[in-house]
């Protein structure tokens, strides 16, 4: 199935979009909810933008969104600290931050991730990425690494969730195969 990739408004689409990520990310309702407030309020700042992936009947198979970094994001005071500390603290000026990648199930392991990272920072003005992965080898962050992205810190504890994550960055633009 051919898919398209472009300019998503996220905010009008903010439901299709979550409902992605949920099945792709194992989200309950709850969790769907509080990311939506997370999403509209993110989508309000300066220099955010998303790109979508669209099947040939018009569903949304993945979504990407970000936005140029700022510190006073509540993202980066989490990882300012482990970063840091890891000394690699500048990575934090001047980036564009990968906010969410997700790719429905049925769709994975196509290249579409791939497809949507390049293009958003593509367009980015900054000289660099960066984005924080479950502290895990999964495919995920296989992607990241082949698209040049490093660890910046690891066993970063984001409140409420579960599991650790890394902090990774890219020079941009990112590397191709």
């Amino acid at each position: 199935m051919d898919l398209v990739i472009g300019s998503l408004d996220l905010a009008a689409h903010v439901d299709e979009a979550l409902a992605v990520q949920a099945v792709a990310f194992g989200l309950g309702p709850e969790e769907v909810a509080v990311r939506r407030q997370i999403v509209q309020r993110h989508m309000q700042f300066s220099g955010a933008r998303a790109l979508g992936a669209t099947t040939s009947d018009g569903r949304l198979a993945g979504f990407v969104y970000g936005m140029p970094n700022s510190r006073t994001h509540w993202w980066c005071t989490v990882v300012e600290p482990y970063v840091r500390a890891a000394g690699h603290d500048a990575w934090l000026d001047d980036a564009f931050v990968i906010t969410e990648l997700h790719v429905h199930p049925d769709h994975q392991n196509k290249g579409i991730g791939r497809r949507l990272i390049t293009a958003i920072t593509d367009s980015a003005t900054e000289p660099r990425s960066i984005l924080s992965a479950i502290d895990t080898d999964s495919p995920a962050r296989g992607l990241y690494h082949s698209l040049g992205y490093i660890d910046l810190a690891r066993q970063v504890h984001f409140p409420s969730a579960p599991r650790p994550y890394a902090v990774m960055g890219a020079p941009l633009p990112l590397r191709r195969r």
